[in-house]
């Protein structure tokens, strides 16, 4: 919430009454009058409306800001992207604490845009923004309608797609990862990637799962393929 206000995204802040001031709310409080958000006191009732993980407060983002930073499908074929971009795709994750937390690793590695759907995709609520630390506010994303004619734009613009598949035939310590431009698709944790986005990957890998879990969560799995398999390509 910290990093929203400061990035300049929140129109207002919530706060329940007789919230005590810890030093956290305190630091939100002194955030928001360096912005110029006004906060208002309401009930806790009306906070858990809004948010489930309230912790006494909640940020409602700026309309015009959330409009003015979304990306449309087209905006992908002109984006002035770096010769050795990275971008992440992810396909159905609808969770709003997974969509932040991917985004904060998308940018933590330098991601240069973040692609998700519109359609059982999740939004970019407060909950996503607090996940995220602000990085949501900040890195270029384009939300689309139709996640293959995405993929397909990045590849016109000169990106190798990259899908993590747990049936992959290699893994990442198996297959390097491509040179150049790169897109990261990453499918829902339960049945991960569409099978129309799976076909248009050109390269599908795994991630070595060596306990007894399974599997990780979609923000896990991306974070995982940037910082072991992408990003030591580009060193």
């Amino acid at each position: 919430m910290i990093e929203a206000l400061r990035e300049g995204g929140v129109s207002e802040v919530l706060v329940a009454d007789g919230a005590r001031d810890t030093g956290g709310m305190l630091e939100v409080r002194e955030a928001a009058a360096a912005a110029g958000v006004p906060i208002r006191p309401v009930s806790r009732e009306q906070l858990d409306r809004i948010s489930e993980d309230h912790r006494g407060v909640v940020a409602k983002l700026s309309q015009a800001t959330a409009a003015g930073r979304a990306l449309s499908e087209r905006d992908i074929s002109s984006f002035a992207f770096s010769d050795q971009a990275i971008v992440v795709v992810l396909d159905g994750v609808t969770d709003p604490q997974n969509l932040g937390a991917s985004a904060r690793a998308a940018d933590a590695a330098g991601a240069e845009m973040l692609v998700t759907r519109v359609k059982r995709g999740a939004g970019v609520t407060d909950v996503a923004v607090r996940a995220s630390a602000g990085a949501l506010l900040a890195l270029p994303h384009a939300r689309v309608a139709n996640i293959t004619k995405a993929i397909e734009r990045l590849k016109d613009s000169g990106f190798t797609v990259a899908g993590l598949d747990s049936d992959a035939p290699a893994s990442v310590y198996e297959r390097a990862c491509p040179s150049g431009r790169v897109a990261i698709v990453i499918g829902s944790e339960g049945s991960g990637m569409s099978r129309l986005a799976r076909e248009h990957c050109d390269v599908l890998v795994s991630l070595p799962m060596r306990g007894k879990v399974a599997s990780l969560n979609a923000a896990a799995s991306l974070a995982a393929a940037l910082f072991a398999w992408v990003l030591p390509s580009r060193r």
